[in-house]
């Protein structure tokens, strides 16, 4: 079969109109589908519990404060703290216990015989596993205005007043009335994780979390469609495969074009200005690793960093909270990598058109300087906020607008959109000599709609505030972060690297592009509507599960075909003395992480059941880490490593350094997933099956022997990271004095690649 790169290009436009109307119609119906906030909530004699006004109080004061990066909830945040909503259904069914066996026997729950503890348990399963009614007004039980006034007191002991053994500083949240209304907002998740919608057999949640003392418990459709998504994978991967090989592209002749040397290009002034990114990235880098190891250890001394509170009397926990590093270390690792991957997309264009616009160089300045800026008031503003130092809307407009992945204030966010915009105009330019010989499918037309891509899906995260929704927040929060990491991310990732290769000349043009395309083609398939996995226990309808198991499970797919083509090509070439064996170590490295952690680790926790008991654990830890440094962190690295191979001269150059740190970053990342947090993982998979997902998630279960050896045993893994970050920081201030002049005349052409990058296409 033959396919030219046209058809493909208009199968694309019709997968990613597809995506659009799905996720579209999904968008309206998140909306009408929506866990009802009730106007009130009334005990049994019409007294007034809580109200909407409060609920929504709750959940400003949820994002405020943090408190999705200290716990989670509806699985969704961090791991050192309760999940909310579990957390709070759980308190809810003990304190509902405790009512009924004093009502019904004057006794306290663990007093009783065990006959009397199963009337009691039933009392309290029937009452939490019925309907709504679609009112606007929910009636409370006796039992259940008990239990809710008993969490509220709870949550102010432990979010207000502070309870270090949890590792929560005492003022986390600034008043008891604001941790009263954040009892308010877990309860009323508690509510319609445990109430079955109007003439539905579930809950809103799916019967998300498991917790049988509330009558949750995995519905049928999540073994179905998990069998159903295996058995698709199977097949789909036999198709996939089928296609990529049978898509025969004429290949042009490759005489006259060689392989570019470090020391045969030029360095114009712009790719010395993207140069810059890489000191601030690096920088970025080394404060993310160094949070992390705090992070990590966290977990082990709940409010010290190896007993310095003993000795000099210093909280650590109360100087640099769990919640404000986790942000940190989230939107730094975020950062470096987008700052690494626009540098490195403005310092390929010079090599490989042999052109640079008029003051192309000074505008690159100018991007740096604005997300120095970004960066600088997006963290600060994470600090000032969290601490409530910003009045009024300012908490989420410059502070900490507190989702996971969209941290920083909304005018930061802004900023970041601007970046974004301005770096693809500076890329048309840098491009434009492609841009107009190539067609619209081609090669450096892929960079910019991957480019583009991303821009685009960030605009998503300007569709909520404070006061909507949570189960639609959630919605949109998981198009920016889904789509970005699974859909325009891996774009990027094939895009760049095909654009890379080709300047390698591992790959030819029509090669990369058709590599690309097919890479579009799998993502704008698979990944885009994969995201609906992420919607089966928000309170999003249960279509969702059929939807998401499906094409989640298809994102296997795409992952490994660029990397299988390059090794090839890299095969025929490493016997002609190819000089970018070092940075071409990286792009294979990313390739590897990508499968294993986004791929293999990725489809293991997004098949429906597992998904169920796993959701929140420490087994989407290993695939978060895996697949965010390994994949997207090793490209940003293999980057920079070829942009300053290129940039030095050759007598001059020496990769020693950067060869120990990507040994220190591979074994460490392995031994940090493998040895330690995956362990981890598995024993909460077991707890949450067998026990709760509370448990799974409590203190209790961190503080046993086996979990905090294990945490212990992370400590060797962490090093080695720490330790190729500090020797990569290391390496960039030494070859700083060792980078060569830019060439004065921007229109000189000697760049060796141009030729054939920028040949006629027959």
């Amino acid at each position: 079969m033959r396919l030219t790169r046209k058809t493909i290009a208009k199968v694309i436009v019709a997968a990613f109109l597809l995506n659009l109307a799905v996720m579209g119609a999904g968008a309206w119906l998140a909306y009408q589908e929506a866990p009802p906030i009730p106007d009130e909530v009334v005990g049994p004699d019409g007294e007034t519990i809580v109200t909407g006004a409060e609920v929504q109080d709750g959940k400003e004061a949820f994002q405020q404060y943090g408190l999705m990066n200290h716990g989670s909830i509806l699985g969704n945040g961090a791991y050192y703290g309760e999940d909310y909503t579990a957390d709070a259904l759980e308190l809810k069914v003990e304190h509902m216990r405790e009512y009924y066996a004093d009502a019904e026997y004057g006794a306290a729950y663990d007093d009783l015989a065990s006959g009397e503890q199963s009337r009691v348990d039933a009392l309290v399963r029937d009452e939490l596993d019925a309907a709504h009614d679609g009112g606007d007004v929910v009636e409370y039980s006796a039992a259940e205005v008990y239990a809710h006034r008993q969490v509220r007191e709870t949550y102010v002991e432990r979010y207000h007043e502070g309870d270090h053994d949890r590792g929560v500083p005492a003022g986390m949240i600034g008043s008891a009335e604001e941790a009263r209304n954040f009892a308010d907002f877990a309860l009323w998740t508690a509510w319609f994780s445990h109430t079955d919608r109007p003439n539905a057999d579930h809950s809103y949640t799916n019967e998300w979390p498991y917790a049988p003392g509330a009558g949750n418990d995995a519905t049928g459709s999540a073994m179905t469609w998990s069998v159903i998504a295996m058995v698709l994978l199977v097949g789909a991967a036999g198709a996939a495969i089928l296609l990529y090989k049978s898509v025969k592209l004429p290949e042009p002749s490759s005489e006259g074009i060689s392989v570019p040397k470090p020391g045969d290009v030029s360095v114009f002034p712009s790719q010395r200005a993207a140069l810059r990114f890489i000191p601030i990235a690096a920088g970025l880098f080394l404060a993310q690793v160094l949070l992390g190891g705090l992070l990590a250890h966290f977990y082990i001394e709940r409010a010290g960093f190896f007993g310095i509170e003993r000795v000099f009397g210093i909280h650590v926990l109360q100087l640099l909270p769990f919640a404000i590093a986790k942000t940190w270390h989230i939107d730094l690792g975020i950062l470096w990598i987008a700052s690494t991957w626009l540098g490195a997309g403005l310092f390929l264009p010079p090599l490989l058109t042999g052109h640079e616009p008029k003051r192309q160089g000074t505008y690159v300045s100018v991007l740096l300087g604005a997300l120095v800026v970004v960066v600088v008031g997006g963290m600060s503003g994470i600090w000032l906020g969290a601490n409530g130092y910003l009045p009024g809307e300012l908490w989420w407009l410059l502070g900490n607008e507190g989702l996971e992945y969209l941290e920083v204030g909304k005018v930061w966010q802004a900023g970041l959109l601007g970046g974004f915009i301005l770096w693809a105009v500076l890329a048309i330019r840098g491009l434009k000599p492609l841009l107009d010989r190539e067609p619209v499918y081609g090669l450096a037309h892929m960079i910019l709609y991957a480019g583009g891509s991303i821009t685009l899906l960030f605009v998503a995260g300007f569709m909520f505030t404070p006061s909507t929704n949570i189960a639609v927040t959630e919605f949109w929060r998981w198009w920016v972060v889904h789509m970005w990491v699974e859909g325009a991310f891996e774009f990027f990732i094939v895009a760049i690297i095909g654009l890379t290769l080709v300047s390698m000349n591992l790959l030819s043009r029509r090669s990369a592009e058709k590599a690309v395309m097919l890479q579009a083609l799998l993502v704008m398939g698979t990944g885009v509507v994969g995201v609906s996995h992420h919607y089966w226990w928000i309170g999003m309808p249960d279509y969702w599960v059929p939807i998401g198991s499906v094409f989640s499970t298809l994102e296997l797919l795409p992952l490994i075909f660029i990397l299988y083509e390059a090794i090839g090509q890299y095969r025929a070439m490493a016997e002609t003395g190819f000089p970018y064996k070092l940075p071409f170590m990286f792009i294979v490295a990313s390739g590897v992480w990508n499968f294993v952690g986004a791929g293999v680790l990725g489809f293991f926790i997004n098949l429906p059941l597992i998904n169920y008991y796993e959701h929140g654990t420490y087994l989407t830890v290993g695939h978060a880490h895996a697949a965010m440094f390994g994949a997207f962190g090793f490209l940003a690295l293999g980057m920079v490593t070829y942009m300053l191979q290129l940039s030095i001269d050759p007598e001059r150059w020496d990769g020693s350094w950067l060869r120990a740190s990507f040994w220190c970053w591979n074994v460490g990342l392995a031994l940090m997933v493998f040895v330690s947090v995956l362990p981890v993982g598995f024993l909460q998979l077991d707890v949450a099956f067998t026990e709760s997902y509370a448990a799974a998630r409590s203190l209790a279960f961190y503080e046993r022997d086996i979990v905090q050896t294990l945490f212990w045993a992370r400590l060797p893994g962490d090093t080695l990271i720490i330790a190729g970050t500090a020797i990569y920081v290391a390496d960039l201030i030494r070859k700083r004095f060792v980078l060569r002049a830019s060439e004065d005349d921007p229109t000189v052409d000697d760049m060796a690649v141009a030729e054939g990058i920028v040949g006629d296409d027959d």
